[in-house]
């Protein structure tokens, strides 16, 4: 079992030392008299070892509109993540009375990094830009519609301690609580057909004039580890994700192999930028990310032992300085102390939100047989992939063989 170091910027004492960050950029909200208080504090989790220790997600705060969950139900313990940042200017209208607006100064938007977290279990979604780079989502969620303006950012910064990661500003009241006045009503849409890569989960995308791409996702993001059924607020809730980047894609690269001498299967792999590992820099005792470059990637399994269909596996985060991962599929324990069985599957789907504000990103295959020592094939694979993750690892730690 691999041991848990957390790093962070601050004294032994300092109760932020411990302060875990959200997985995308943006924690639940709270909501009083139609204005949102955004906390900035979220967070990731990094995996330790090949058989990573499980832990248990501290509780949510009362969602605002449409916030950021929390990165794991139960999660691999680890050294991975970074630091808590403090809030920016984090007020958000939500009412349409100009009034209100008028009350609280109109407080500029608050800021998120990753493919923006907009809304969950949404509906008749739409996508426009205007001319001087301000996204306007509209869609339908809980009866009623909703229009959000999205701006400010593009791409994605390397990792770093110094600096912060490119965010979005996101304005949920259509454009009252930043500008004073319904920005959408007069925004005319100039961008076109979407000329960029292909993407998972794909809602709505569009190029704009600048060659620049705008992108919506939704995916099943949060969902109960292991295979069983849904026991906390959220589990299964479509989230819908904004995105806006020019050139590549985050490159998730993923290899199947053995491990313990070909008594488990194993998955490893490597999540980079523009050539450039993506990861965090420190974590809470549990393994969870406390800063916002830091990754989680989520591991779904097909027809396992789960059942028939596609089942969470876990979820685990990239490793500091190289941005590689390792899994087991191994026995795991859930947090009512239930054994469940390894979730070895016929095929694999890992995905992950993308650096800064680019979009998610998956890789799917298909799994291996089991491990058999008298077959020549088998055992040249094994040695392979050794090779391999000896290379990729060779800053950190390398997966157990």
């Amino acid at each position: 079992m691999a041991k848990v170091r957390t790093h962070s910027r601050y004294p032994s004492r300092d109760r932020r030392r411990s302060q875990a960050v959200g997985a995308h950029g943006r924690d639940p909200a709270l909501e009083a008299l139609g204005v949102c208080i955004r906390d900035r504090s979220f967070v990731e989790r990094r995996e330790g070892g090949e058989i990573a220790a499980i832990g248990i997600d501290r509780p949510r705060r009362p969602a605002c509109l449409e916030g950021e969950q929390e990165a794991f139900d139960v999660g691999v313990g680890s050294i991975h993540g970074a630091r808590p940042h403090s809030p920016r200017s984090r007020r958000l209208l939500r009412g349409a009375l100009a009034a209100a607006v008028v009350a609280i100064g109109l407080a500029a938007a608050p800021v998120a990094s990753a493919s923006e977290l907009i809304a969950r279990n949404t509906s008749s979604e739409r996508l426009a830009v205007s001319p001087d780079g301000k996204a306007l989502l509209t869609y339908h969620s809980r009866g009623k519609r909703q229009r959000v303006l999205v701006w400010g950012a593009i791409n994605a910064r390397p990792p770093s301690e110094s600096q912060r990661p490119t965010e979005f500003r996101v304005d949920y009241s259509g454009g009252w609580g930043t500008f004073g006045r319904a920005v959408w009503k007069t925004m005319r849409n100039v961008c076109g057909p979407y000329r960029g890569p292909a993407l998972p989960y794909l809602v709505t995308a569009c190029t704009a004039p600048d060659g620049s791409h705008w992108a919506v996702q939704r995916w099943r993001r949060s969902q109960a580890n292991f295979g069983i059924p849904p026991w906390k607020a959220g589990h299964g809730d479509w989230e819908l994700r904004v995105s806006h980047w020019r050139g590549p894609l985050a490159s998730l690269e993923v290899w199947l192999d053995w491990s313990y001498n070909g008594r488990w299967h194993h998955l490893f792999g490597r999540l980079t930028y523009r050539g450039v590992p993506v990861h965090g820099f420190s974590t809470t005792p549990t393994g969870d990310p406390l800063d916002r470059f830091g990754r989680v990637l989520y591991l779904d399994t097909l027809d396992s032992a789960y059942g028939k269909g596609w089942y969470r596996e876990n979820g685990f985060v990239a490793r500091r300085p190289d941005g590689t991962f390792c899994y087991g599929f191994v026995p795991h324990t859930t947090h009512k102390g239930e054994r469940r069985p390894p979730g070895t599957g016929a095929r694999y789907r890992v995905s992950v939100s993308g650096p800064g504000v680019t979009p998610d990103v998956a890789w799917e295959g298909a799994g291996l047989p089991n491990f058999d020592p008298e077959n020549k094939a088998h055992v040249a694979r094994e040695a392979e992939m050794n090779a391999l993750q000896r290379s990729i690892m060779a800053g950190s730690r390398v997966c157990r063989a």
